[in-house]
């Protein structure tokens, strides 16, 4: 008997499931997609005993889910619940994968190509938007492998907030944070850095072009901010690798390539084993594989 069909369960947090998630799913190859938007923890348990009292044994792995949305600590509200209603013991689980906004597989994107210009775990690096659903995951994986993070926000006390988290994640991070408010912040946070990348809010220039280019410790930087105006001005959408004025440069069409492969890739890996669980670390671990 032939293997049964693929089937993503897409949980969504907005009252809308995410198209450009259903794209890709599509695209990976998934044969079919249960799309399900407003879900919260409250409301996990039963679409989560639908997937596991359906299938057996191995037809399990047939089956998994993924959780999106625009919010990331909803998001992670919802994996949390996911895992409390499998029951492994019994064989009775499925992979699950969490992606809200695009964060996870957009910053294992960034990283990487972070990792191919810099020694990443001694570089010294600026988060600009860190605050945000991807501006989180990128300083939590550049504190994970060992550099020094500074997580610049124009309210501080929310970057205090983040670099709370990523300590309770990563006991020990060498992680602070930085106000960018004032036009006389964003020389010093830039400072001794070598590493920047943009993760603000759409259509807000965040880094001046005026400051990153005599910025003398500078090599690498990434803008994640796919409509215009770029978040580090001079930076140009398609940007991937581009040198200038002695910087490295990455546009958010220059990461989004490898994001589109992290992306699949960690779709398909959904469907190797009925027990994966796929947040950022694994979803890194996936990008650094790619060729």
């Amino acid at each position: 008997m032939s293997e049964k069909a693929t089937i993503l369960v897409q949980l969504d947090t907005d009252a809308q499931p995410s198209v450009f998630d259903r794209v890709v799913a599509v695209d990976a190859g998934v044969q079919h997609l249960f799309s399900y938007g407003g879900v919260s923890p409250q409301t996990v348990m039963p679409l989560v005993h639908g997937c596991i009292f359906t299938r057996g044994g191995k037809d399990l792995a047939r089956t998994a889910i993924f959780i999106g949305g625009s919010d990331v600590t909803a998001g992670e509200a919802v994996l949390s619940e996911v895992k409390k209603h499998l029951i492994p013991q019994y064989g009775l689980s499925v992979s699950v994968m969490l992606d809200s906004n695009g964060s996870n597989t957009t910053a294992a994107a960034a990283v990487r190509a972070a990792g191919r210009h810099l020694d990443l775990s001694s570089a010294k690096s600026l988060v600009l938007g860190g605050t945000g659903p991807v501006g989180q995951r990128v300083a939590r994986l550049l504190a994970k492998v060992g550099g020094h993070v500074r997580i610049g926000s124009r309210q501080k006390d929310r970057a205090e907030a983040v670099c709370a988290v990523i300590r309770a994640h990563i006991p020990g991070a060498n992680i602070e944070a930085v106000s960018v408010s004032s036009s006389t912040d964003g020389p010093q946070a830039l400072g001794d850095r070598n590493l920047v990348v943009a993760a603000g809010a759409l259509g807000v220039v965040m880094l001046p072009k005026k400051l990153w280019t005599t910025a003398k410790a500078l090599r690498v930087a990434i803008d994640l901010n796919g409509v215009p105006p770029a978040g580090i001005e001079g930076i140009e959408l398609n940007d991937k690798g581009v040198e200038r004025d002695g910087v490295i440069s990455y546009g958010a069409l220059g990461i989004g390539g490898t994001k589109m492969k992290v992306h699949k890739a960690a779709i398909n890996k959904l469907f190797e084993t009925n027990n994966a669980v796929l947040d950022i670390e694994e979803i890194y671990a996936l990008a650094l594989h790619l060729q």
